[in-house]
């Protein structure tokens, strides 16, 4: 693959923490847990009751009044996320900008894992009551994965690769990293790349929860979401964007942009092994992490911290710790391990995207954010999780982990950008 080299200089973030990186990078840093009862419905009749909901989220503040209703809740926060990273990175696209970009050569990779499922809840009612003549001439453009990269594009005349993937819960690393690969090829020279969820539906909800792959820890929803603690009873589920803007590096530098750090890995695969349930000891995951080491020519050794993919079910934990010390050795004792979701919930298609977000300011910060409710050891799962409180330290590399259903696996490495 080419030499060329790829940077991060912009990021946004919307969570169950916040609506803006700033404010999710300082309740992480707290310690804080966006868990609470679901307040969008009643929940009563479904197991789980608790989710990672978006609280302060008010759309007219990135978006046109008239275009919200147009718009599925997750397309809202994927457009809304990307203005952050956008506005963040002062990326000039244009022949007009001192040094702009080609709008030929930018594009925008970002995906869902379910895409506007609210909106298919909304008019399949709709449908039932009044007849399906009488649904909404934008249900459609409402539901389908790829409008969120169609009208960030729009809006920011991007007219490079346009695409959504969708692999499940690693759906946006995998945005990131066909992004990176694009860049590296010399396809495009900047991207905009991650994803966007809204899944906290009834059918949404109700649907993982009839999986059994919930937490039900109803009474103690700060406390639900619990990544290798020993009493762990499935994950919680949570929604919002993650956005990153890349560039290749001597164009960024050129026009003058601050690096927050560079994107040097990628790995993918699948197990081939289960719908749901991840291959034996970890074996995919493991591959996946290798691949991204690979591609980076990068030694296990130089990697200092891991945002875990981290679920708080009981299968993913363990098999991703043991993945960890297959891939890592003895090095593996000496890493940094940490899962936000533990304070956001597992953000489903949007995971990797945020997590990418937390990957690169770990890097600016030199502060790793913790694994709450890390209070029962399991001896399955014995790697220093960060647990409970944030800790300074400045680490050179950082890896993220995304898995998904149907054994789909995305590693991302970002390290310290060094000219």
């Amino acid at each position: 693959m080419s030499d060329r080299r790829v940077v991060v200089t912009g990021t946004g973030l919307i969570s169950a923490l916040g609506t803006g990186t700033e404010k999710n990078w300082q309740a992480m840093l707290a310690g804080k847990s966006g868990i609470a009862r679901v307040s969008r419905f009643d929940p009563l009749k479904i197991d789980a009751r608790i989710a990672g909901e978006v609280k302060d989220f008010e759309p007219e503040k990135f978006i046109d009044r008239r275009e919200v209703r147009r718009m599925d809740l997750y397309a809202q926060y994927a457009l809304a996320a990307a203005e952050m990273a956008v506005k963040e990175s002062g990326i000039p696209i244009g022949p007009d900008q001192p040094h702009g970009y080609a709008p030929e050569k930018v594009g925008v990779i970002v995906g869902s894992g379910i895409g506007g499922i609210s909106s298919l809840e909304e008019q399949h009612r709709k449908g039932l009551e009044k007849g399906f003549d009488r649904l909404s001439p934008f249900f459609i453009i409402q539901m389908i994965v790829n409008m969120a990269p169609g009208l960030i594009s729009m809006r920011y005349n991007c007219k490079g690769p346009n695409w959504a993937p969708v692999s499940a819960c690693a759906t946006s690393a995998h945005a990131i990293g066909e992004a990176w690969k694009s860049i590296k090829l010399g396809e495009t020279d900047a991207a905009i790349a991650g994803g966007a969820e809204a899944a906290i539906t009834p059918l949404g909800l109700g649907g993982f929860s009839v999986m059994k792959a919930l937490s039900t820890r109803n009474d103690d929803p700060s406390g639900a979401s619990r990544p290798f603690d020993k009493d762990r009873d499935g994950f919680v589920m949570g929604e919002g964007a993650g956005m990153l803007v890349l560039e290749e590096l001597e164009h960024a530098k050129k026009r003058g942009a601050k690096i927050l750090a560079e994107l040097v890995g990628y790995g993918a695969n699948s197990d081939a092994y289960h719908v749901t349930q991840p291959a034996p000891e970890g074996e995919g995951a493991a591959r996946c992490m290798r691949l991204a080491l690979n591609s980076a020519k990068m030694n296990p050794e130089e990697v200092g911290y891991i945002n875990a993919h981290g679920t708080s079910t009981p299968f993913n934990d363990a098999n991703e710790t043991k993945a960890i010390k297959a891939v890592f050795g003895d090095h593996a004792r000496k890493l940094a391990v940490s899962s936000t979701k533990s304070m956001t919930g597992h953000m489903l298609g949007a995971a990797g995207g945020a997590e990418g977000v937390v990957s690169a300011l770990v890097l600016t910060h030199n502060v790793l954010p913790p694994t709450i409710n890390q209070q029962t050891p399991d001896p399955d799962c014995d790697l220093d999780y960060v647990p409970n409180t944030a800790r300074e330290a400045k680490v050179d590399a950082v890896m993220s982990n995304s898995f998904g259903f149907g054994g789909t696996n995305a590693v991302l490495l970002f390290k310290r950008f060094q000219a």
